[in-house]
């Protein structure tokens, strides 16, 4: 255990040893979940405009379910369990760690519920749209998400890596549910996306990121 350990705490280190003004702005904003916001409107209009409303409740519903079983299961008992500090906590890395803007979350980070909260969001709305492209957008999208908190200096890789893995399994829980509702109740839950639909996700979340690369030039030169 000690050796995975050091072998994790290697691999953050030479992640996180790369930096720059530039980049420290960017992992800023893009860690925030508030920043994506251009994508989450897209995605609502799609699903009121498109899908109707009792299809955007469950939506809705079954995105809130998929966030509620990572953040909790991650947060509420992982956390307190292992109670694994974070690297900006960890007196070993403080002389070498890179931190930006003074930020080092909270006392624990095994598991990353950032990751968690991320990469199930992601891995469930790519099973409800069934598109390789927008999944493929989504991936990059979590992963990038991930990135910055190890950048940013709060989690380790295998945070994020078991918080993936959690988030995988809490998307694929609520999505088993949602197939199984969608039986019984089409008009509220049999939910399919059109390809041109899925490709307006993909501008969307493009969009998006290109909005915090040109913010993030701002606020660095600010």
């Amino acid at each position: 255990m000690e050796t995975l350990q050091q072998f994790d705490a290697g691999i953050f280190t030479a992640i996180n040893g790369i930096h720059g003004a530039y980049f420290d702005s960017f992992m800023w904003v893009v860690t925030k979940i508030g920043t994506w916001i251009p994508m989450i409107l897209m995605l609502l209009y799609l699903l009121y405009f498109k899908k109707g409303w009792r299809r955007t409740i469950t939506m809705v519903l079954a995105i809130g379910i998929v966030v509620l079983i990572a953040d909790q299961v991650s947060a509420g008992i992982i956390k307190p369990l292992v109670e694994r500090a974070r690297p900006s906590h960890n007196p070993d890395l403080e002389s070498t760690i890179h931190i930006v803007n003074g930020y080092r979350g909270g006392d624990f980070g095994f598991v990353s519920s950032h990751a968690a909260n991320c990469f199930g969001i992601a891995l469930f709305l790519a099973m409800v749209f069934k598109n390789r492209a927008f999944t493929w957008t989504m991936v990059v999208w979590a992963a990038l998400m991930c990135y910055s908190r190890i950048y940013l200096g709060v989690h380790y890789p295998g945070d994020i890596f078991c918080g993936s893995i959690l988030g995988f399994l809490a998307a694929w829980i609520v999505y088993r549910l949602l197939l199984w509702f969608s039986k019984r109740h089409p008009l509220w839950g049999n939910i399919e996306f059109s390809y041109g639909e899925s490709r307006q996700m993909i501008y969307a979340a493009v969009i998006n990121i290109t909005l915090l690369a040109v913010w993030a030039v701002f606020i660095t030169t600010n």
